[in-house]
């Protein structure tokens, strides 16, 4: 564990570049970057990048031809590394600025993105620098990985993060904190499966009965989905969506669902997906196709996510606030390096609220110190 005069140190130097801090989250969410937008994004992490590279990172590109680039920046040496991980693509459409103003106010900084989670990479930044400019040389590599297409899913990143993880010692994710500054030490496993359902179309009036109606065997179907949450209180479920039949005088031929599916525990991701995959119709003639299934595993609390916890909990109370801990629904790239067995300790990031709304903000007050305390778990919390 860190001494409390380099603790404190630490922080000293981050409250002292509380202004380069906000500069920094402000440069970045000005440059909006919405995951489907690849100019947009490359723009923003090209920004980034130079950024990264004013100080003292070695910048890699991961080059995407369909999604923006990711970047990886690599400070100090050694034979083991640290990983902070995260992203910064976000969901909001270029002009959205306009309707959503970069603006500071009553302690808050708003913007589109400045929460989830642009707030979060400079955190990192300026942890890296209070690390390089005011401590003992490091024997580690401090790696980040910011990537390009979280909001939806990962698909181009995952083999980078999963490498950039197997490499790490512990992986340090920016991602928002939990209200009141909580880390997540839990996140459940996100799933979607597609169910369509190919009836045989009749005349609604003079044949019914010759009809296998597509859209009723839905009917039935999505009500067995949605006893499947009293088998286990970590599971939730949500049909989104749902499309079929062609007019109402037609026993639909055909009918579709998209569902959302969460798990707490790898076990209970396994048993629903077997459930929703082994469904059987009840309406004779009617037939199933299910496709999908889960994209992100559970980040569970292994004895290695309640190690770093317990790290960063006394680093916090040595810099002088408590540190709880918490769960979410939502999926992060940490659900990725935990389900490895790689020690992950999520929700580092800003405290604030709104992502994905329209009231998106972060509390610039505690900015500098969440700093210190990823500053606190490079130095101290690894060891």
């Amino acid at each position: 564990m860190a001494r409390l005069y380099d603790l404190q140190q630490l922080q000293r130097f981050c409250r002292d570049e509380r202004a380069w801090l906000v500069e920094t989250i402000a440069a970045l969410v000005a440059l909006e970057s919405p995951t489907t937008d690849k100019g947009a994004v490359d723009r923003c992490g090209s920004e980034l990048a130079s950024r990264l590279e004013a100080i003292g990172g070695r910048v890699s590109r991961l080059s995407r031809t369909d999604r923006g680039d990711h970047l990886i920046a690599e400070f100090g040496c050694g034979a083991s590394q640290v990983l902070l991980l995260g992203h910064f693509d976000t969901v909001w459409p270029v002009g959205q600025i306009a309707k959503m103003p970069l603006a500071e106010s009553n302690g808050r900084l708003h913007g589109p993105g400045v929460f989830d989670m642009k707030a979060g990479i400079a955190i990192a930044m300026l942890a890296t620098r209070a690390v390089l400019e005011t401590a003992a040389p490091l024997d580690r590599r401090i790696t980040m990985l910011w990537t390009s297409d979280e909001e939806i899913g990962s698909q181009s990143s995952r083999g980078a993060i999963e490498d950039e993880a197997r490499r790490s010692d512990a992986v340090l994710v920016l991602e928002p904190a939990l209200p009141g500054g909580a880390v997540k030490t839990t996140r459940k496993g996100c799933g979607q499966f597609e169910l369509t359902v190919r009836g045989v179309a009749a005349h609604a009036g003079i044949d019914p009965t010759k009809g296998a109606s597509a859209i009723h065997e839905l009917a039935h179907q999505i009500c067995r989905i949605y006893r499947l949450p009293r088998l286990s209180p970590g599971i939730s479920i949500n049909v989104g969506t749902v499309a079929g039949g062609t007019r109402a005088n037609v026993v639909a031929e055909e009918a579709h669902a998209v569902i959302d599916v969460r798990a707490a525990t790898q076990n209970e991701a396994a048993m629903v997906a077997s459930m929703i995959t082994r469904q059987q119709p009840r309406i004779p003639g009617a037939r199933l196709e299910v496709t999908g299934g889960f994209d992100r595993p559970p980040l569970e609390r292994s004895a290695g996510v309640a190690r770093l916890y317990d790290q960063a909990r006394q680093i916090a109370g040595e810099l002088g606030h408590d540190l709880a801990e918490g769960s979410t629904g939502g999926g992060s790239d940490g659900n990725f390096t935990a389900a490895l067995g790689v020690p992950t300790l999520d929700g580092l990031g800003a405290i604030g609220d709104g992502a994905h709304a329209l009231h998106e903000h972060v509390e610039v007050d505690a900015l500098p110190d969440r700093a210190a305390l990823v500053a606190g778990m490079m130095i101290a919390g690894l060891k």
